[in-house]
């Protein structure tokens, strides 16, 4: 046994009898009753026959799956920067992370779409317990981050997946999802986490960290949804932050919000591939020799192309303004957009508790708020 099955997703010899194993599961029929409205059980389970690769089930079924979530839950998805992109190329997209399943489920539909090579993509372990979800996750190419490792366990842990994502990107040609940080950016701040690019940098053994970098070829990734269907489900995680409490997760929280996350209403989407990191590697090569200086720099890097391309939504502006009872960026939004937006906030949660009502309005101020520094420091 490879010390890579642990964390691998699955390998094309395997996908069909995976598939055929779970073909009957009641996730199964209710998450192809959902992709196929139309069609009666023989249709789908005679696909899954014909199904021998992740690609197989990606191309047949699963883009149909996200196509559907769009159609249903959202005004539309938008793109920019994937043009600049090359089909046979491998890169490492480093991205904020709004959406357990989804972040991933739409950049591989537009990579798709575009004729682009579709990504393996890091998941937290601590995510997939149930069984169901943890074959469905290896069946798209996702790949485990172990969690909640014992501390003498967290180094060999780090170094075994930061060589895996190296072996896919450089040896198997297969381009990468990571998110910036551990888990996903529930108060809207997108700021990448130093330890995440420490365990990347752990595969380059005696290369120069700068040259290393440059090789895995990094797009930083920009998601924005015009409402988060999880935001109301974020708060109590924030609430207890804010107080100091240790956070328990209930047993079917992250389930509940994988389900939120697909079903509810988003309307507008947009992502956006940025520049790859090359000349900005360059200059910070020649501005630092301190390896942590330079991961710093890196991630700051990454900060910035994130908060540029993040596309702000009316919603972002309108949280802003309440926030700050101000009309700072009333332009931006009609009175309507603005009654629809202070109707969903009543609806979601209880408004005269003032500080979980600044905690959900900050949730889509922050990125205004951070668009406005990186402005006022150019």
């Amino acid at each position: 046994m490879s010390k890579i099955d642990d964390i691998r997703y699955f390998y094309d010899e395997e996908v069909n009898g995976a598939l055929l194993n779970v073909a009957r599961h009641p996730m199964m029929k209710a998450l192809m009753q959902f992709t196929f409205p139309n069609r009666d059980e023989n249709f789908w389970l005679d696909e899954f026959k014909n199904i021998h690769s992740i690609n197989d089930f990606q191309n047949r079924i699963i883009s149909h799956t996200v196509r559907q979530i769009l159609n249903k839950s959202s005004d539309g998805l938008s793109t920019s920067g994937f043009d600049k992109l090359d089909k046979n190329t491998a890169y490492l997209f480093i991205s904020n992370h709004r959406d357990i399943v989804l972040d991933t489920s739409l950049l591989n539909l537009v990579l798709l779409d575009n004729g682009l090579m579709l990504t393996a993509s890091a998941v937290g372990d601590n995510l997939i317990q149930n069984s169901f979800i943890n074959i469905l996750a290896k069946l798209t190419r996702n790949f485990l981050v172990q969690r909640d490792l014992p501390i003498r366990e967290q180094l060999s842990s780090s170094k075994l997946l930061s060589e895996y994502i190296y072996d896919l990107l450089k040896k198997k040609n297969r381009s990468v999802w990571i998110a910036q940080r551990e888990g996903r950016a529930k108060d809207g701040n997108d700021f990448t986490q130093q330890g995440i690019l420490k365990m990347l940098a752990m595969a380059g053994g005696d290369v120069p960290l700068i040259d290393f970098f440059k090789s895995l070829k990094i797009v930083p990734l920009s998601i924005s949804y015009e409402y988060d269907p999880t935001d109301a489900l974020k708060l109590p995680q924030l609430m207890a932050k804010s107080r100091n409490e240790t956070y328990a997760k209930d047993d079917n929280e992250d389930f509940k919000t994988i389900l939120s996350g697909a079903l509810g209403q988003k309307k507008h989407i947009h992502l956006h591939a940025g520049n790859i990191l090359n000349e900005e590697l360059d200059n910070i090569a020649s501005q630092y020799e301190n390896k942590n200086k330079q991961l710093q720099a890196i991630a700051q890097v990454i900060d910035d192309s994130i908060i540029k391309n993040y596309k702000l939504w009316p919603t972002k502006y309108i949280a802003y303004d309440l926030l700050h009872k101000t009309d700072r960026y009333s332009e931006h939004y009609t009175k309507e957009e603005k009654q629809l937006f202070e109707r969903r906030l009543e609806m979601r949660i209880d408004s005269s508790d003032e500080t979980l009502k600044n905690s959900f309005l900050e949730m889509y101020a922050n990125p205004v708020t951070n668009k406005a520094k990186q402005d006022d420091n150019v």
